[in-house]
């Protein structure tokens, strides 16, 4: 396990998300979202021999947390700016979660999605009221597109993860979680979020250095896709391989987030990387033991603890599975492993 000491918020350290942002985003966002469960599992306590608490935002209003950052995100937008729309890119849940925003705000939106996304996602964007406007990983960049859509309708960009009311946004799945932990008298010495660009690691970072200060923060990424881990490394933001491919469909990012990386590198405890086979296994069991459908990017943190990648044994830990949005087909394969 890639490890770094606790770290805390130095006072000459500027970073563009304060704890009190996501306090604030928790307030204005908190008539909108689901209070997803924390649940816990004797067998699972039993199997990683440590005291686990899941964190079920595959039950989140679209099936993931993104619908946090991105209520946060058009709940701050001016009348001016609604008007004008929204232009996004996702490979699919931050798609999902813009269309579902927009349409019940009034706020047309534009979405440039993959054309290897997830049929489910694609659908469900085009479902909650989304415009979709597929585009060619290996041909086409999505920043130029929505760049050009933005300079023709005045529409505003509303990126994935490089946003500091997105970030605030994701950052209440743990402040909720910390106060959960609380009500039932647990402490928690270990968090462990997916990561793509860094948004919700960097939200969630933020939040527990407020709310639970001793509590490490570790994010977790897929095999060939672990930027954010070699960035903590290196000291610099690296990129992936060009071309590289992994179940995570949600997880698969050239390089991390501009304003996200600066806070992981400041925070984070460290990151782990899982493999796809690690991801189906974790999928299975949480089909078996919770009764829950999670994604292959959802799941990556409760990978990491089966495959002993996150030091786990003896403690009390929070693994948050942050998404449910899978295919039929996909899902079914994963499972019959």
């Amino acid at each position: 396990m890639s490890g770094r000491s606790q770290v805390k918020i130095s006072e000459d350290l500027r970073l563009c998300v304060e704890f009190r942002d996501v306090a604030a985003a928790a307030l204005r966002i908190s008539d909108h979202v689901v209070k997803t469960p924390l649940i816990a599992n004797d067998e699972l306590d039993r199997i990683l021999s440590a005291k686990v608490l899941l964190k079920a935002e595959t039950l989140q209003t679209t099936g993931s947390f993104k619908f946090r950052g991105a209520l946060n995100r058009v709940l701050r937008m001016t009348p001016a700016e609604r008007k004008g729309g929204i232009v996004a890119w996702s490979s699919g849940n931050h798609a999902l979660a813009i269309s579902a925003v927009a349409a019940r705000n009034g706020i047309k939106a534009t979405i440039l999605m993959p054309s290897d996304a997830p049929r489910t996602k694609i659908e469900g964007a085009e479902r909650f009221g989304g415009t979709v406007r597929l585009y060619d990983r290996a041909t086409e960049v999505r920043e130029t597109i929505g760049a050009e859509i933005a300079a023709a309708t005045g529409a505003v960009i509303i990126p994935p993860y490089d946003d500091p009311d997105i970030m605030a946004g994701q950052g209440t799945v743990a402040l909720e979680l910390a106060e959960q932990a609380r009500e039932r008298g647990v402490s928690l010495e270990m968090l462990a979020v997916s990561c793509s660009g860094g948004g919700l690691a960097a939200g969630c970072v933020i939040a527990m250095n407020g709310a639970s200060p001793d509590t490490r923060v570790f994010c977790v990424e897929p095999a060939g896709f672990d930027d954010t881990a070699r960035s903590l490394a290196s000291g610099r933001r690296e990129s992936n391989a060009p071309g590289a491919r992994s179940l995570c469909d949600a997880l698969q990012v050239a390089t991390p987030g501009e304003l996200t990386f600066p806070v992981n590198q400041a925070l984070l405890a460290g990151a782990v990387a899982v493999t796809d086979d690690e991801v189906r296994r974790a999928m299975r069991l949480a089909y078996d033991l919770l009764k829950l459908v999670v994604e292959p990017g959802g799941v990556a943190p409760l990978a990491a603890a089966l495959a002993g990648k996150l030091d786990v044994a003896g403690k009390t830990v929070a693994l948050v599975l942050s998404g449910g949005n899978v295919d039929h087909d996909t899902f079914a394969r994963c499972i019959a492993v």
